[in-house]
């Protein structure tokens, strides 16, 4: 976790856009929908704010990520070693979710571990 650079601390406005696109994949995740909310933050807030945009631009990159990693694991379990990997996705998807969400509460940047980055 860095700070978002040599300028000055993002707004409390910013800051609560860069915790909604964090936030919003989780909510929509149960419809494995997560990348809609972050999406959605991206082409709003995003288009304002350079933080905003870095905070929805890698909570999306990281929710198309899962999906992609979920639906894999999903046909592993026909070698049931998907019972296995499910679960651990699982479990990083909601830690990196809350670590994401705590860094942008506190103004910084936070990079999600295993991310593809399909938008930059």
């Amino acid at each position: 976790m860095t700070r978002t650079g040599s300028g000055p601390m993002p707004r409390n406005e910013e800051i609560n856009w860069g915790v909604a696109a964090t936030l919003s994949g989780f909510v929509a995740a149960w419809f494995a929908l997560g990348f809609i909310g972050p999406l959605v933050v991206m082409l709003t807030g995003g288009t304002t704010s350079p933080y905003v945009r870095r905070h929805a631009v890698e909570a999306l990159n990281f929710n198309l990520s899962v999906l992609i990693y979920a639906a894999v694991s999903g046909l592993l379990m026909l070698l049931l070693v998907g019972f296995l990997l499910l679960p651990l996705v699982g479990l990083l998807y909601l830690v990196a979710t809350i670590l994401g969400a705590l860094a942008a509460s506190r103004g910084e940047q936070y990079r999600y571990p295993a991310s593809i980055r399909f938008v930059r």
